[in-house]
């Protein structure tokens, strides 16, 4: 794969000397005449590496490094001037350049300079790979985030015991995945893992679905059948939103734990079993225990072990990845090549509270790789509930205090900050014309922060 590189020079010469100087074979060459123009491309596109040159127009080298570092910290930078010094090459240093490099500079010096950045910069594909890897050691768990290490690590804890697991959490986060986890590490991973949703099932056949029934046990039973408790014999049973099994199943179940063996539905013998017993709940059990629906008995046999999956809203530093994971997986499936994804996408993401946790953001890319148009995913590939977005206002009582036209304005002037007072950009990502943003400004001049606010001094057209 060839190393991205963005060159930016406002001296063409020097653009086109660099071009020449850097084999073609080897790197994707892309140029920008200003830093202005740099730092839009860098918000909409991924760069490995950035040549730039310091001494430029309105914003000058060091100020596009300092927005760089914000913007893209990945990015490695490599600075380049005729009027350097040793104290402007350690201030570079300092605010995150990777290398500097002297004018004139010969192809060679280039060469063994830009080599040297792709290298560092393929051992931090590999140190980023290896961390995946890491993350994703278990049954296809995505995150890396202090949230989840905890969490592999009380997998890895629990894997080769016999003893019961409680996983919980919120719906979507993962608990199946959790579960199949334990199976996997354990020493029962050879043998079946079956899964049973007690929400899905009345009385009646939910103990014909755990234990099992002979012919003729009731209506309709034709012929014997084993249930989940022979079937996951000398492997795991998930017993999947235990918190809706009916009170009267809750202490055949009990029995079973206790004995290790089961009772066919129509039969007075015992049948010896082996399994390893997961549960998990959305429903906080501790509420059914006190509401009278959950045998507290069954919930301290089942608890022996406890794994609480965080909320996806909790660990958003886990979003890239997860990301990265399902652009993959459904491209694939797809037949599609999505090989980008807008930073403005990560920035919706991370404010969006994910009610349906993983499994909400896995279903929105599926659609966003089906859906869109090109090679890169964007806001407009996807759809999600703006009303639950998290504003970046004070509180919920400022929030509540402000006047539709007075939420507008702060939007606006957001915006406008984010993207360093560029109207353009501002208007981009809220979908209105750059004229519109204008008007509005004129609208608003009235305040007197406008300027301060659109971080360019001026309201005028850009």
């Amino acid at each position: 794969m060839k190393t991205k590189i963005l060159i930016v020079d406002d001296d063409s010469l020097v653009v086109e000397f660099l071009k020449e100087a850097l084999d073609v074979e080897k790197y994707e060459l892309h140029s920008a005449h200003s830093a202005e123009s740099a730092l839009t491309r860098l918000r909409s596109e991924s760069f490995e590496l950035v040549l730039s040159d310091i001494r430029m127009g309105e914003m000058d080298g060091m100020e596009l490094l300092t927005h760089i570092r914000e913007l893209a910290p990945k990015t490695v930078v490599i600075m380049m001037t005729g009027f350097g010094t040793v104290e402007t090459a350690v201030l570079a240093m300092k605010l995150g350049a990777f290398d500097f490099i002297m004018k004139p500079m010969s192809p060679e010096s280039v060469e063994v300079r830009v080599k040297k950045a792709v290298e560092y910069i393929k051992l931090n594909r590999q140190v980023v790979a290896l961390k995946l890897d890491s993350a994703r050691r278990y049954s296809g768990i995505i995150g890396s985030s202090k949230l989840m290490t905890e969490i592999f690590d009380r997998i890895r804890l629990a894997a080769p015991s016999r003893a019961t697991v409680l996983v919980g959490g919120e719906s979507g986060s993962g608990k199946e995945l959790i579960a199949r986890a334990i199976h996997e590490e354990s020493d029962r991973a050879d043998g079946p893992f079956v899964k049973l949703n007690c929400a899905a099932l009345n009385q009646n056949l939910i103990e014909s679905e755990l234990f099992g029934h002979e012919k003729g046990a009731f209506t309709g039973a034709i012929q014997a059948r084993s249930g989940r408790f022979e079937l996951a014999n000398g492997g795991t049973l998930l017993l999947d939103e235990i918190s809706e099994m009916p009170y009267e199943t809750q202490s055949k179940l009990l029995r079973t734990l206790q004995e290790r063996e089961i009772e066919k539905v129509g039969s007075a013998e015992t049948v010896a079993i082996d399994v390893r017993i997961i549960a998990s709940s959305n429903r906080n059990l501790a509420e059914a225990i006190a509401d009278g629906s959950f045998r507290e008995d069954l919930f301290y046999r089942l608890n022996v072990i406890s794994i609480e999956v965080p909320p996806l809203r909790d660990r958003t530093e886990d979003i890239p990845q997860l990301v990265e994971y399902f652009v993959k997986k459904y491209s694939e499936e797809n037949n599609r090549e999505i090989k980008h994804v807008d930073r403005e996408v990560f920035e919706v993401f991370k404010k969006y509270p994910w009610p349906g946790n993983v499994r909400e953001l896995e279903n929105t890319i599926q659609a966003a790789v089906v859906m869109s148009a090109g090679k890169t995913i964007s806001t407009l590939d996807f759809s999600l509930d703006a009303s639950a977005i998290r504003k970046p206002l004070a509180n919920k009582l400022e929030f509540e205090s402000l006047t539709l036209h007075e939420l507008e304005r702060q939007l606006i002037l957001d915006r406008l900050q984010r993207f360093g007072g560029s109207k353009s950009e501002a208007a981009r990502s809220l979908d209105v014309s750059a004229r519109t943003i204008r008007n509005k400004l004129k609208e608003y001049s009235e305040f007197g922060d406008v300027d301060k606010m659109s971080g360019n001094g001026s309201t005028s057209a850009e």
